[in-house]
């Protein structure tokens, strides 16, 4: 039995990764792997006044997602540098 999770990269996640190089590019999507492991895997934490809303550090870059877990998905909605995902 399997314990990973799909993942779903939102529009606005696959636009940002597609932006960047492709040493960038491979880094964010090997980081984006380790979300799909239970426990998730890296530097992952739960957003304060959000409902079940994470965080995952990827060195200056964040990527926000949520997890379903009845329909075992990992849903990344937005990526970008540090200082402007929060706004």
């Amino acid at each position: 039995m399997s314990l990973n999770y799909d993942l779903v990269l939102r529009q606005q996640a696959t636009k940002f990764i597609k932006k960047q190089d492709k040493k960038t590019q491979l880094r964010i999507l090997k980081a984006l792997e380790g979300l799909q492991k239970v426990p998730p895997e890296g530097d992952v934490k739960k957003l304060r006044g959000e409902q079940q809303i994470f965080r995952l550090r990827i060195g200056t870059y964040r990527a926000l997602f949520s997890v379903n877990h009845d329909q075992r998905r990992v849903i990344v909605d937005i990526i970008g540098n540090r200082g402007d995902i929060y706004r």
